[in-house]
């Protein structure tokens, strides 16, 4: 099954969790949030189940706080996403955004993706103490986000210049293998595109391995799992 469909893309955190990791978000639904009832109950009772299913969530990925937190913090933004729901469109309209849809999709875009992110910092910290100490670094240090080291060179955002535009040149890329992947799969595309083509991305994708992978012995997260 599609595991990944451009989650960063959602408009809000219950698209989100459509688009992301939809094999466990599944087994979560079928096994977890209809057992309680789902939302075949009172809307209080509704709101316990789906933070329930979270910190459930949470708690499978590691016996640690950070996990429950990060666990907490979405049924905490899907309760609240619910909650607020109409108000927000009310606002929208108020503000003339209904009329500028785009405008209202960047900015629902740009907000979903800054409360994943700020959950993700619990999900990536060893322990609650990292994790506090990354949200106050956040908003402090920002006159060393573009800087010169002990031997002149450029430092952008704690990176050598060589490394920044690479990680920007990659991050380009993913997302425009995103933009692509919105009109069907790129290997049903390639499937129909003439055999040079196929083998000559096939070439550039096998360099662009051996040239920028990560061959250290490092873990991947999810296998602690």
């Amino acid at each position: 099954m599609d595991n990944f469909k451009r989650p960063y893309h959602a408009k809000s955190i219950a698209e989100f969790w459509k688009r992301w990791h939809i094999s466990l978000s599944t087994w979560f639904k079928d096994y977890v949030y209809i057992p309680l009832g789902g939302n075949r109950v009172g809307m209080s009772r509704w709101y316990v189940n789906l933070f329930i299913v979270f910190l459930v969530s949470g708690l499978w990925h590691g016996a640690n706080w950070t996990f429950v937190i990060w666990g907490a913090l979405h049924g905490v933004y899907l309760i609240v996403g619910i909650v607020t729901f109409e108000s927000r469109n009310r606002i929208a309209k108020k503000l003339k955004l209904n009329l500028y849809p785009n405008v209202r999709k960047v900015i629902q875009v740009l907000t979903t993706f800054c409360l994943v992110c700020f959950s993700w910092i619990f999900f990536r910290a060893n322990d609650v103490s990292e994790a506090a100490g990354m949200i106050r670094n956040i908003f402090s240090g920002w006159q060393g986000l573009f800087s010169i080291d002990n031997i002149g060179r450029n430092i952008f955002l704690g990176q050598g210049a060589k490394a920044f535009v690479v990680a920007i040149a990659l991050i380009v890329f993913m997302e425009s293998i995103h933009m692509i992947q919105r009109h069907g799969s790129i290997r049903h595309m390639l499937d129909k595109r003439p055999a040079y083509i196929r083998f000559a991305i096939y070439i550039i994708l096998i360099l662009g391995i051996i040239f920028l992978g990560q061959f250290q012995n490092t873990e991947f997260i999810y296998f602690q799992f």
